[in-house]
């Protein structure tokens, strides 16, 4: 029988040692800001039924068209992988009454797909972290999200961001100025890509948000929607921009910026990175006060946001990363030392000390060069001399200083002596 290799599927990657850590430390960092600003986590399926995804997001979009992993069960069920995560958290709320009448506020992390062209931070199985809050109208809201925004890419030390927002407008607003954009595209269908030609009749704003340059020039003189508020609207989105100023946070107004997803309204917004390339968004949300409602619960105000964890893996420093604690090889010499260091290893790691230990019946050489390529700080030596003698020998790996402890009460004894590696 011959042997087959296999290898995983185009679009989807595995996190290896090296960069594995990197996105622990940017989950860390998320549950520790998030939570600092009052949001508790929420943990959603993958699958859900295809139908809660074709009505929040819109049975129009390029996601539902061209992008959902969708099929049939063996209940002959239509269900799909989650291509985002915002209508699993709505639904979970709806399902699980967890409104009440009281302002909530969630954060998740987790694997979302969808079937597009692979490239850099774009996979067909991506991560996101994303917070919503549900529950209360006020622009001041808007702003604490943005704010939780800044503060968390502040952490993770990523440098030239640019924050963008626009707004969309309202179901009052938003039919006059989706008739003024129609009747501007209508004037460029030449230069207007297919894809943004049959956008043009269905779901003109997405035409707003084409990579292509043909169409981003075609637009270049199209309405704006903050032009074409209503006097809410307007109210809204410059209490939003005051709120910012107050804290301080730049940002720029993107009178072209749209959402991809059908059930934005007032505030939407990106967050930017000119080292991605055209796919240059490294965070994207906005206002969905309608989805609740759509999704078959009472109208309620909402606004949430979620970051690609790829993109920011990919703008991330290495240094900013903390680095593991200093590594403790232990070299028993012969069985007998191998029995009586076991339970110290134990021990140690119950104490949180990152530790090996080598092979009992490999030589000191041998087990000194492990240490070496495993980039141990200290090696902890015990054979039988030092069994009879009640010893442990600390080696230091870079001075090659060496210290005898006692082996009765090495667990606490050797601790002082790995501080600072």
């Amino acid at each position: 029988m011959g042997s087959q290799s296999f290898s995983a599927l185009r679009g989807f990657k595995d996190l290896l040692p090296g960069e594995a850590e990197k996105w622990d430390w940017i989950e860390s960092v998320a549950r520790e800001t998030f939570s600092a600003f009052g949001f508790t986590p929420i943990r959603t399926p993958v699958l859900e039924t295809s139908e809660l995804f074709t009505r929040s997001i819109g049975a129009t979009s390029d996601i539902v068209e061209k992008e959902t992993y969708s099929f049939e069960d063996w209940d002959g069920r239509k269900v799909s992988l989650r291509p985002e995560g915002t209508a699993s958290v709505v639904r979970a709320w709806l399902e699980h009454g967890l409104g009440n009448g009281v302002l909530r506020k969630f954060y998740y992390l987790g694997p979302m797909f969808r079937h597009e062209r692979p490239q850099a931070g774009r996979l067909r199985q991506f991560h996101q972290i994303g917070a919503e809050i549900l529950g209360e109208a006020a622009p001041r809201h808007d702003v604490e999200l943005l704010s939780l925004l800044c503060d968390f890419t502040g952490r993770l030390g990523i440098d030239g961001l640019t924050l963008e927002i626009n707004t969309l407008g309202c179901p009052q607003c938003r039919p006059p100025y989706r008739a003024a954009l129609q009747g501007y595209l209508a004037e460029q269908q030449a230069d207007l890509c297919e894809d943004c030609l049959r956008r043009s009749a269905v779901n003109p704003l997405r035409v707003l948000d084409c990579k292509k340059e043909g169409c981003r020039k075609a637009v270049a003189g199209a309405p704006c929607p903050v032009d074409h508020t209503c006097g809410a609207c307007g109210d809204h989105f410059k209490a939003v921009c005051g709120g910012l100023g107050d804290l301080g946070l730049s940002y720029h107004l993107n009178s072209r910026l749209v959402r991809g997803l059908d059930y934005y309204t007032r505030t939407a917004f990106e967050m930017t990175s000119m080292a991605l390339g055209a796919q240059s968004a490294v965070a994207a949300g906005g206002r969905y006060d309608g989805l609740v409602e759509v999704l078959g619960g009472p109208p309620t105000p909402a606004v949430g946001f979620a970051l690609g964890m790829e993109r920011l893996a990919l703008l991330m420093s290495p240094d900013v990363v903390p680095k593991p604690a200093p590594l403790l090889f232990i070299i028993p010499l012969g069985a007998a030392a191998g029995r009586v260091l076991f339970p110290t290893l134990f021990q140690l790691r119950q104490k949180n000390i990152r530790c090996e230990m080598g092979d009992d019946a490999a030589k000191l050489s041998a087990q000194l060069k492990r240490a070496d390529r495993l980039g141990a700080a200290h090696a902890l030596i015990v054979g039988d001399t030092e069994m009879v003698q009640n010893a442990a020998i600390l080696r230091n790996m870079t001075t090659k200083a060496q210290q005898t402890l006692s082996l009765s009460t090495l667990a606490e004894a050797i601790l002082p002596h790995l501080t600072g590696g």
